[in-house]
């Protein structure tokens, strides 16, 4: 399934949709986090992989529901 499977991202049509709920995700975890307890180490260490988390918890839900 894609996201926006009429627009060209990185040369291919659509973004793939668990790609889109993880950077959504990404996006709030972010904006949630306070000055203090974001650094690179832990943007390295756990904000992506949680992103994919959520994204994969979001795919399932959407799987079953439909």
């Amino acid at each position: 399934m894609k996201a926006y499977p009429n627009s060209e991202v990185h040369g291919q049509l659509g973004m793939d949709l668990r790609d889109y709920f993880a950077a959504k995700a990404m996006q709030a975890i972010i904006g949630k986090s306070d000055d203090v307890s974001i650094n690179i180490v832990e943007v390295d260490n756990w904000i992506g992989d949680y992103a994919y988390v959520v994204a994969d918890a979001m795919m399932k839900a959407r799987n079953t529901n439909e």
